[in-house]
């Protein structure tokens, strides 16, 4: 449809051929750059976006990336002013609208409206019907609309955007990267700033609580982060002050929307849902599985417990077909002339013939009558869906300069831009987002999660008064250094970020000894011992199987596992990792995300590397040096970034559960061996816990069993024994419960971090401590690994999983599901 579109109007040059006002400067700034400067000022764009922009994605995460064009679309003043009045006004009328629909329906009962489009749209939600009598709520807080030029040169609406308005924190990007890359137009080009929107959106958040505007508690609730537009959530919560929730961190308590957190069940005052409302509450929508949503939470808002925005229902005002009869429909639900048209739209009932195209446009866009977020179908279908067809008549696309490879080359665009209600008064976000058209891509529809952009730039106006949320007063905040203020999901998945950490840690470990000894050419007994034992701990780990362990002085199949098997695990590691970064996003700050993401990035790319032959094992060697620098810096970062609260606790958990687990069945295993050969597991350790030099600067070159697992077993100041991380892991879970428990977890691992310390006075009370060693400490280890392990199922059965999983229960019968939650 795209291709078929192009060479509209020219948002730069005039008929007569020269550059319109607005464009001088900006078109002055990019002359003055030349071609070079100004291709690598896009190379820095796009550069930015994928270090720490929304295309920023890590291991384990797919998509498509956004693009930044360098040229911004500049809008005049007084014809953005124009188009904000009708955006308002469009904005008062589809809640209007939308406020009928879901009420007495006068609309439809006079026929100004067909009943068929509406209730055979699939976007009407039956059970929200507001009931007679019950006070008029808004229906529209959050409001966006699609852009295009009409052949006459005024813009009209392509797509009105009721539901989940996304784009928003691509715009922010936008502004920011765009004011790093191209100071310099934006010193000449000088527009609006849009941060007072943002402000202006906060304050009408907490204005619309339900139970009033006093420190209410607001939630941005997020499908998660498999959602194309899951960085948007991120940047928006951060934005707007909102904790980011996902469905299975509410629940519903008396009627009441709870959060549920370490520290318990936190009220919920006001929710900013970018989830699509039918798939909200399982009870209200019976085809809803129970855990995709929040039973009881529709209710909650009928009877006013909760402010839910938009409001369910209100996705309503997307369906393509509506917008034909919004014209007809201003002047009776609102005593004036429509502002700011539609496009020609028809609807067209089953079996309606296509009306002529008018003049001046260039196709007929058919879509589903009443689904606002189904993309063109390319003719009308044999069988049309309930609501019928909508017909929208496209023009020609506006074009503007992008700059393609190193050459500014007219592109279309769309255009979109945002407005957002306080409840009293609308206000229209002084910029926008222009989504590029490609080539066969759907001009409707769903913003996609990646593609092509501009941002858009509104001339400031010098005598405009600059408008901005109200001061508040009330009363002083009390102070709070609460750990627990984190939902039970966030400390989960931090938890599991720690143990993957210390997993890829290990595995580099691990497999960076076996092949140093593996290049050494002829093997030595003492080491073919070595080699036995990291075999064992390679396979415990899952990085090869039983079969690639040495048999017979043959090591071959041991070196083809590391090439094969063990080098694929890593990259799965890699991509694990990647997914819970990108799943605590929010809990990051941007360096902290940057150097998460550039680091695994790097790891991940040298691992890649590999699949090119020839690759051995000494690349393999190498390639396997930035996991190890990945691991540090979370260690770094977990150490000076993140303050001792509810956050870093986990991660710092997870990781000293995972490393102490690592270091007793790795010890195990390296002293399952006859006491005469105990030298050489002994020698392995202490490289494996990277304690060599440690213990050298102790006791010289004298190896001894007692003074060795002492250091790596019971001395709790080595940050890589198992002492030290059982110190650890008491002290975490004592600061996590907040108060003593005397069966409690904390003191599961102060009883093991007994058993680690008396290791040492257990050895020197032998009389050979080589003896003593082989014969006892591999089956206590291997105890102490599995309680440490059971250690971990505790931590998640108390603190992740505070509420079990709503389910729905009973015989499908096509009686109504019981939920339990």
């Amino acid at each position: 449809m795209t291709d078929l579109l192009a060479g509209g109007p020219d948002e730069m040059v005039s008929g007569a051929g020269r550059i319109r006002g607005h464009w001088r400067a900006l078109m002055g700034i990019i002359g003055s750059l030349g071609r070079p400067a100004l291709a690598e000022r896009g190379e820095r764009l796009s550069r930015a976006m994928a270090d720490d922009g929304v295309a920023s994605l890590l291991p384990g995460a797919a998509g498509e990336l956004w693009k930044l064009d360098p040229v911004p679309l500049p809008i005049m003043g007084e014809e953005f002013e124009a188009l904000a009045a009708g955006m308002a006004q469009r904005a008062r009328l589809l809640d209007a609208v939308l406020a009928d629909l879901y009420g007495p329906q006068e609309l439809l009962a006079g026929g100004h409206i067909p009943a068929p489009l509406i209730f055979g749209s699939p976007a009407f939600l039956r059970t929200v019907r507001r009931s007679s009598g019950l006070p008029r709520r808004p229906m529209l807080h959050l409001y966006a609309a699609d852009l295009l030029r009409k052949p006459d040169g005024s813009w009209a609406v392509l797509q009105d955007r009721t539901s989940l308005c996304s784009g928003l924190g691509q715009l922010l990007e936008n502004r920011r990267l765009h004011s790093a890359a191209m100071a310099e137009a934006l010193g000449a080009a000088q527009p609006r700033s849009i941060s007072s929107f943002f402000e202006l959106w906060q304050e009408a958040l907490i204005r619309l609580a339900p139970h009033g505007p006093r420190d209410p508690a607001i939630a941005l609730l997020s499908p998660g982060t498999k959602d194309p537009h899951w960085f948007e959530h991120v940047v928006l919560s951060r934005e707007l002050g909102c904790a980011l929730v996902e469905t299975g961190d509410l629940t519903m308590r008396g009627g009441a929307l709870f959060l549920k957190t370490l520290a318990g069940l936190q009220p919920v005052d006001v929710v900013l849902s970018r989830v699509d409302a039918a798939t909200l509450d399982p009870l209200d929508q019976p085809e809803v599985h129970a855990a995709g949503g929040v039973p009881g939470i529709l209710d909650a808002v009928r009877h006013g417990a909760l402010t839910l925005l938009n409001a369910p229902g209100a996705g309503l005002g997307e369906a393509p077909a509506l917008a034909a009869f919004l014209e007809a429909l201003c002047p009776q639900v609102l005593g004036e002339t429509l502002m700011l048209p539609s496009l020609p739209t028809h609807w067209l009932p089953p079996g309606a013939p296509v009306p002529p195209l008018p003049e001046g446009y260039a196709a007929w866009s058919f879509r589903p009558a009443g689904q606002g977020a189904a993309s063109e179908v390319p003719t009308p279908p044999f069988n049309p869906p309930p609501a019928g067809l909508a017909a929208t008549a496209l023009p020609l696309l506006p074009v503007a300069p992008s700059l393609v490879g190193s050459v500014l080359t007219p592109t279309p665009f769309v255009l979109r831009l945002y407005a957002v209600s306080n409840g009293l008064q609308w206000h229209v976000l002084p910029g926008g987002i222009a989504r590029v058209a490609k080539a066969g891509a759907a001009l409707t529809g769903r913003l996609p999660g990646g593609g092509w952009c501009k941002d858009v730039w509104v001339p400031a106006d010098p005598s405009e008064a600059m408008i901005g949320p109200a001061a508040q007063s009330g009363p002083p905040i009390a102070i709070s250094r609460a750990s627990g203020a984190i939902p039970s999901r966030v400390a989960d998945n931090l938890f599991w970020l720690g143990r993957y950490v210390e997993r890829l840690d290990r595995a580099a470990r691990l497999m960076r000894a076996a092949i140093a000894r593996l290049r050494r050419g002829a093997v030595l007994p003492r080491e073919l011992a070595e080699l036995s034992t990291l075999a064992t701990c390679l396979c415990e780990a899952g990085l090869i199987d039983k079969e690639a362990r040495p048999s017979a002085g043959s090591l071959t199949a041991l070196a083809s596992a590391l090439e094969l098997t063990a080098s694929p695990a890593v990259r799965r590691l890699q991509g694990r990792i990647g997914s819970l970064v990108e799943s605590v996003r929010d809990r990051l700050t941007a360096d902290m995300h940057a150097t998460f993401k550039q680091t695994l990035r790097a790891a991940e790319e040298a691992l890649e590397a590999l699949e090119e032959p020839p690759a051995g094992l000494p690349d393999l060697a190498r390639a396997l040096l930035p996991s190890l620098r990945f691991a540090n810096a979370v260690a770094g970062i977990a150490s000076e970034n993140m303050v001792r609260g509810g956050a870093r606790l986990f991660l710092e958990l997870g990781r000293r559960i995972e490393r102490a687990q690592a270091v007793a069945a790795e010890v195990a295993v390296a002293l399952d061996t006859p006491p005469a050969r105990i030298e050489a597991g002994l020698r392995l350790v202490l490289e494996l816990c990277d304690s060599v030099i440690t213990y050298r600067s102790r006791y010289l070159a004298v190896l001894q069993p007692a003074p060795a697992l002492d250091l790596v077993l019971a001395d709790p100041s080595n940050p890589r024994g198992l002492a030290f991380q059982l110190k650890a892991i008491r002290a975490t879970l004592a600061e996590v419960a907040g108060f003593a428990e005397e069966d409690g977890p904390a003191h599961d691992a102060e009883r093991l971090l007994a058993q680690a310390e008396g290791v040492t006075a257990m050895l020197l009370a032998a009389p050979n401590q080589a003896m003593e060693a082989t014969r006892l400490l591999p089956s206590l280890l291997r105890e102490m690994a599995a309680e440490i392990g059971e250690l971990s199922n505790v931590v998640a059965r108390r603190y992740f999983a505070l509420l079990p999983a709503a389910r729905a229960v009973g015989v499908d019968t096509g009686e109504a599901a019981v939920i339990e939650a």
